[in-house]
C-alpha cells in the first residue's frame, strides 16, 4: 500500500492498531485545526501561488464502484494532475435519479457539492454528509489532498508533529485549492460530465477543509500591496463547518469580504482546538462567519459537541449530540442548499424551532 493513500475500507490500519494507539489517538484528536495555528499565508503565499500552475489530468483509472447502498453509488477514481505531479485521489457519491428535496433544478443534471476534508482526513470521510447530500438528489465530490490526508497518521510517532507542520505550510494551503478546481476540471471533462448541472456547484469543507472552501470561493489574502485570488468563480455557495480563521492579518474582513457567495457556516459552543500553544474556539468561528461578505449567509451553533463531532466519528462530543446533531446538520444543509438553488428559505425558518433544543444560537439574512 502506498502511504499517500488510505487503507481499503472496512479494513484495520496501522493507526488502529499497535503499541502506539493512545497516543495517536489523542494527537489526531487535537490536530484537526493545527493547520490554522501554522499557515504561513503571508510569508510564503505569492511566490508559492506564481509556481503553481493549472494543470491536467493524466488518463484516469476506470471509477471504481464502491457499492451501491440505495438510490446512489459511490465512484473511487485515482486522478493525477500532472503539471504538479500531484495525486488526486476522490470519491463521488452520484445519485441514481433526482429526488424531490430539491426540485426544479437542470433536467440534464443535478448539482453538485465539491468537499474538502481537515487536516488527517481522507476522501473516505464525512460519509455520513455525502451520503445524506447524494440521496436529496445532489451528487457530492470527497477530495483527498494527499500533502494532509491520513498519511500524516503513518510511520514513526515522534515525526508526527513534524508531518502536521509540513501539511499546514502555504504551499500546501494552495495545493488543497488547485485540488479543488482541478478535481472540477476533471469532473466536467469526463463521461460523467452530463450528470452534472454546472450551473450550480458548491464548495463545502471542515475545518482545514472550511478554509480551503473559503479561499476557492473569494477568501484572498493581501501581500506586497496586492491580494493573491485563488477563486474558482464556478462555486456558488458554500458550506462551512469549523472554519479556523486565517493567521497573519489583523483583520479577517481584509481576507473574507470578497466571499460573497450565499453561505452556511456550522460550529457548536464546544467546537474548540486545543493543542500545544494553540488555541482556536467558538469566538474565531463566529469571527469567520461576522467576516464574509456574502448578505445571505446562515450560522447554527449547536450547544456543547466538539470540534471533531462533524467528522464520521460517532461519540465525539457525547454518543446522543453527535447523533442528534449530524442529524440536525443534514436537515440543515438541505434548507440551505433549497434555498439557495430555489429562493426558497421556508425550511430554513422552520429549522431552529425544529431543532432548538440542542442549538445555542442561529442567525440568518435578517439578523446579521
Amino acid at each position: 500500500m502506498k502511504p499517500s493513500q488510505p487503507p481499503p475500507v472496512g479494513s484495520r490500519s496501522a493507526y488502529t492498531t499497535g503499541p502506539n494507539v493512545r497516543r495517536r489517538r489523542c494527537l489526531k484528536l487535537a490536530a484537526g485545526g493545527l493547520a490554522a495555528a501554522s499557515l504561513g499565508f503571508v510569508q510564503r503565499w505569492a511566490n508559492a501561488a506564481a509556481a503553481v500552475a493549472p494543470g491536467t489530468a493524466e488518463p484516469a483509472e476506470p471509477a471504481e464502484p464502491v457499492n451501491q447502498p440505495g438510490p446512489y453509488q459511490m465512484l473511487e477514481m485515482e486522478w493525477i494532475d500532472t503539471s504538479r505531479r500531484r495525486a488526486v485521489p476522490v470519491r463521488l457519491y452520484l445519485p441514481a435519479q433526482r429526488a424531490d428535496a430539491i426540485p426544479n433544478a437542470n433536467p440534464g443534471g443535478v448539482p453538485l457539492v465539491v468537499f474538502s476534508h481537515g487536516i488527517g482526513g481522507s476522501r473516505r470521510g464525512y460519509s455520513w454528509l455525502g451520503r445524506h447530500i447524494a440521496g436529496q438528489g445532489l451528487a457530492c465530490l470527497h477530495l483527498q489532498h494527499v500533502g494532509s490526508d491520513s498519511a500524516l497518521w503513518f510511520g514513526n510517532i515522534m515525526g508526527l508533529l513534524g508531518r502536521l507542520r509540513d501539511a499546514a505550510q502555504a504551499t500546501e494551503a494552495i495545493d488543497r485549492v488547485l485540488d479543488l478546481s482541478f478535481a472540477l476540471d476533471t469532473l466536467l471533462a469526463s463521461v460523467l460530465a452530463s450528470r452534472i448541472d454546472t450551473r450550480h456547484i458548491i464548495a463545502a469543507g471542515h475545518s482545514y477543509g472550511a478554509n480551503t472552501a473559503l479561499l476557492a470561493c473569494g477568501a484572498r489574502v493581501p501581500k506586497d500591496g496586492r491580494q493573491i485570488d485563488l477563486q474558482d468563480r464556478r462555486f456558488s455557495a458554500a458550506i462551512v463547518i469549523s472554519a479556523p480563521p486565517f493567521y497573519g492579518q489583523s483583520d479577517f474582513r481584509d481576507i473574507l469580504s470578497p466571499v460573497v457567495v450565499p453561505s452556511l457556516h456550522i460550529t457548536a459552543t464546544e467546537d474548540v482546538i486545543r493543542i500545544p500553544g494553540y488555541y482556536s474556539g467558538l469566538e474565531d468561528r463566529l469571527a469567520v462567519f461576522e467576516a464574509t461578505g456574502s448578505t445571505r449567509k446562515w450560522l447554527a451553533v449547536f450547544e456543547g459537541g466538539s470540534h471533531s463531532m462533524f467528522t464520521d466519528r460517532s461519540g465525539s462530543g457525547g454518543v446522543m449530540l453527535n447523533g442528534r446533531v449530524k442529524e440536525a446538520s443534514k436537515t440543515l444543509t438541505t434548507a440551505f442548499l433549497r434555498a439557495v438553488l430555489q429562493r426558497d428559505e421556508r425550511l430554513l425558518a422552520r429549522w431552529p424551532q425544529q431543532h432548538g433544543e440542542i442549538l445555542s444560537r442561529f442567525m440568518g439574512p435578517a439578523s446579521t
